[in-house]
């Protein structure tokens, strides 16, 4: 990319920028999903990044068969992978570097990962994709 290009894309709002890098050995809990370091890795897509996701409410359905998925938003969500809950199990590290300092999951752009609630144990990924903007072409969308 030219310098005049990286401007350009440093001054839009909308550039696309990978945000999150892999977690590390220090940053894994010990009850963490195996792989959860690969969430927003350059090594992966966003596709398996969403899979990997998905895999996370499996398991959490496994340790928890009569609660169904976590709901609520996407914070109360990444709160009870991450160790809010009752045996403080963190599927996703606390310190995994795709957690906003809000407490957001996010994609590798750096959105908001939106969890819809299809049923007690199905859940709806969607990332905004590149443009960082909902229900567009480049959006990527996981249903089970």
């Amino acid at each position: 990319m030219a310098p005049a290009d990286s401007a350009t894309a440093a001054r839009s709002p909308n550039a696309a920028k990978p945000i999150a890098a892999p977690a590390t050995a220090a940053t894994r809990s010990p009850d963490a999903f195996p792989d959860i370091e690969q969430l927003n890795s350059p090594a992966t897509s966003i596709r398996d990044d969403l899979i990997l996701l998905s895999n996370v409410f499996a398991s959490w359905q496994t340790l928890f068969p009569q609660d169904g998925n976590p709901w609520g938003d996407n914070r109360d969500i990444t709160a009870a992978l991450s160790g809010r809950n009752p045996p403080r199990v963190a599927l996703i590290p606390p310190g995994h570097p795709a957690i906003s300092a809000d407490g957001e999951l996010l994609d590798r752009w750096g959105t908001p990962v939106q969890f819809h609630q299809l049923s007690g144990t199905a859940m709806e990924l969607r990332s905004a994709g590149p443009d960082r903007v909902f229900y567009t072409a480049d959006d990527t969308v996981l249903t089970p």
